[in-house]
């Protein structure tokens, strides 16, 4: 693709991967609109006021991007949030808001776009998943579920668009140092329930200095360019420090007990 001649929309772009993705991508020559609830800019690209959570407002986002005619040639879906909490404490409405944001969120930015990209006679579409959403992280349960169900999703939809030149990737980041650490929502067990107090402080405690320790934003923004400079992008691609880069390698190929034991110090449980 030419990034100088091209548009791309990044959702969450307010903060960590998404405003890392935009002012990277920026920098190398694209037209980038960054979409929050804010709708603010910390850097020189167009903000653009969206929320994923509802319907009217992705769809007008997008058409305010290509409203007589203009191009989107990429879209970086990177919109979301961390829910922590036992599965037996949490709320089916908390489980639900997760879906709502890291999952449906990228489905309604990806059905706004695709008639444009189909007319325009392709596009790129980048889904931002997780190594959580690979192997599942203990006490983050609907979090990983809705990583797990964006590779299915993105599996699935490259197979359908591919004949219209449009490629979809999900990339995998591990650990990375950003505010999604400090916003992660914990569900409060009700009626002062303790089973799995000690258990769930110890595994999110374990995430909280593992991301603390892990690589800056820019790094995935930079995976993210190279996927959208790419010739034949990859349907996956991991991102992040090495040794965890690793874990879902060892899942593939590993007897599951085996992969279990040794991921188990890993995951904090």
């Amino acid at each position: 693709m030419s990034p100088s001649a091209d548009v791309v929309l990044i959702t969450g772009a307010s903060a960590g991967i998404g405003l890392a993705c935009a002012d990277h991508l920026h920098q190398q020559g694209w037209k980038v609109f960054g979409a929050s609830r804010r709708g603010t800019s910390p850097g020189n690209w167009s903000p653009l006021t969206m929320d994923v959570d509802r319907d009217a407002s992705v769809e007008a986002g997008v058409r305010s991007i290509t409203e007589g005619g203009g191009r989107l040639g990429a879209v970086v879906a990177c919109a979301g949030w961390g829910l922590a909490g036992a599965v037996e404490d949490t709320p089916i409405t908390q489980a639900k808001a997760q879906f709502e944001t890291n999952f449906w969120g990228a489905v309604r930015v990806v059905q706004a776009a695709l008639p444009v990209m189909r007319h325009q006679g392709g596009g790129r579409i980048v889904l931002v998943g997780s190594i959580g959403g690979i192997i599942g992280l203990p006490f983050q349960a609907f979090y990983s579920a809705s990583k797990f169900a964006l590779e299915g999703y993105g599996e699935s939809l490259a197979y359908e668009v591919a004949p219209f030149n449009i490629a979809v990737t999900v990339v995998e980041p591990g650990n990375v140092k950003t505010e999604f650490t400090a916003s992660r929502r914990t569900v409060e067990p009700a009626d002062g329930r303790r089973e799995y107090m000690a258990a769930s402080s110890r595994a999110i405690g374990k995430m909280a200095r593992d991301e603390a320790k892990g690589v800056p934003p820019a790094d995935i923004a930079s995976t993210v360019a190279k996927v959208l400079g790419a010739r034949r992008p990859p349907r996956r691609i991991s991102a992040g420090p090495i040794d965890e880069r690793v874990g879902p390698l060892a899942k593939r190929l590993l007897p599951y007990a085996l992969f279990e034991r040794m991921a188990k110090s890993s995951l904090g449980v």
